[in-house]
C-alpha cells in the first residue's frame, strides 16, 4: 500500500533542490503523487477499505494546499513540476 524506503530516497533524489533537501515544496509534492498512487491501485482493488480512501482524501488535499503554495512562490518551479509528475492542472 505505501511505497517503500528505496522508491522513496529515489523520489526525494530526483526532486531535491540541494544535498540533503527532504523539506522542499516539490520533494513533499512528489512523495505525495507516489503515495496518492499506490493508495489508488490499492483502492481499486480493496473498494470497501473506507480508513484508507480516507488517508487519500487527506493526502490529496495536503499535495493541492502544497501546490498552491508553489503556484504562489514561484510559477516556474510549479510548472517544472507539474510537466515532470504528470498532473492534470
Amino acid at each position: 500500500m505505501a511505497i517503500s524506503k528505496e522508491q522513496k530516497n529515489e523520489i526525494i533524489k530526483k526532486y531535491a533542490v540541494k544535498e540533503g533537501d527532504t523539506g522542499s515544496p516539490e520533494v513533499q509534492i512528489a512523495v505525495l503523487t507516489a503515495d496518492i498512487n499506490a493508495l489508488n491501485e490499492h483502492l481499486g482493488v480493496h473498494k470497501k477499505d473506507h480508513h484508507s480512501y480516507v488517508g487519500l482524501l487527506k493526502k490529496i488535499g495536503h499535495r493541492r494546499n502544497l501546490l498552491a503554495y508553489l503556484r504562489n512562490k514561484d510559477v516556474t518551479r510549479y510548472r517544472n513540476l507539474i510537466k515532470s509528475l504528470g498532473l492534470r492542472r
